[in-house]
């Protein structure tokens, strides 16, 4: 397990054709086939997994490139931005940058977002990891703790005023606390290695730097339907989930309904692994994904 995450090798930030800014970060060889990362809640571009591996799979190694959202760390803000725009800014950044062969992972609350590029055919393959699913799905209204289920329904009955209400809970260091309250305690034992912590808050700090604003943009659209169906997604996607995880926020079900959803989906759900899956399991994430 690679637990003392590593700085980006290169940042960079690209002009997208309305004249805002998103930032990036990469690592591996840049000559490596393009994988597209987009991180989990309030984190940025920085927080990256398994570097130590990305020379050394698929016949050029793997060019891991992580975006912040709009309005997170080095990205402008895109206030009403919907997942549909976000994919059509991810596939701005494709062809500004000239990237072909491009895979993707899509890290927690990060998942949506990823589908949103998968199924507007920006992505030869993708993976989610320990992802938050279509919560709002009338399959998992009887499953979802009454939290959740209360932040689903606000979402559903008035949007603009549960965005304001997550601005509310903008500050990177009391996000750090609820992402350990919510933890077991494999994952919290992950997060509070001293060097990956330093690391994770490090990237939430970078998330806010701008305020509240992107975070609670994410966290209704990750709460609400998605613009987009599942059936439409017509590349290979593979599900990655521990089965120890204890996040409320992730897939109800392990991605046992979403698997179900895909066209072309498979469903590895990993004995004793929790929400820290990108992390404790990144090998196999990447082979596989690199095998596809």
């Amino acid at each position: 397990m690679e637990k003392n995450v590593t700085a980006p090798d290169r940042l960079g930030v690209t002009l997208l054709p309305d004249g805002r800014r998103l930032g990036w970060a990469e690592w591996g060889p840049a000559s490596g086939t393009p994988v597209l990362f987009c991180p989990g809640a309030a984190t940025s571009r920085s927080l990256g997994f398994g570097a130590h591996l990305l020379a050394g799979l698929g016949d050029h190694g793997v060019r891991l490139i992580s975006v912040d959202r709009p309005g997170l760390g080095a990205s402008d803000p895109a206030p009403g931005r919907t997942l549909l725009d976000f994919a059509g800014d991810m596939t701005s950044l494709v062809g500004l940058r000239e990237l072909t062969g491009v895979r993707g992972i899509g890290f927690s609350q990060g998942a949506p977002f990823l589908l949103a590029c998968a199924a507007a055919g920006t992505l030869d393959a993708a993976a989610v990891v320990a992802g938050t699913d279509e919560l709002a799905h009338p399959s998992f209204a009887a499953s979802l703790i009454p939290d959740v289920a209360a932040m689903v329904d606000a979402v559903r009955s008035d949007p603009v005023a549960a965005e304001r209400f997550f601005a509310g809970w903008g500050d990177a260091d009391g996000f750090w606390q609820r992402i350990l309250s919510m933890a077991g305690d494999g994952d919290r034992a992950v997060y509070t290695d001293p060097a990956f912590a330093e690391a994770y808050r490090r990237a939430l700090h970078e998330a806010f730097v701008q305020g509240p604003g992107g975070y609670a943009r994410d966290t209704v659209l990750a709460s609400a339907r998605w613009p987009f169906d599942p059936a439409d997604v017509r590349i290979p996607v593979d599900l990655w989930y521990g089965d120890a995880d204890t996040s409320p926020v992730h897939s109800p079900d392990l991605g046992a309904t979403l698997a179900s959803r895909l066209p072309d989906a498979r469903r590895h759900v990993v004995a004793g692994a929790g929400g820290a899956l990108l992390w404790t399991h990144a090998e196999p994430i990447l082979e596989t994904l690199m095998s596809r």
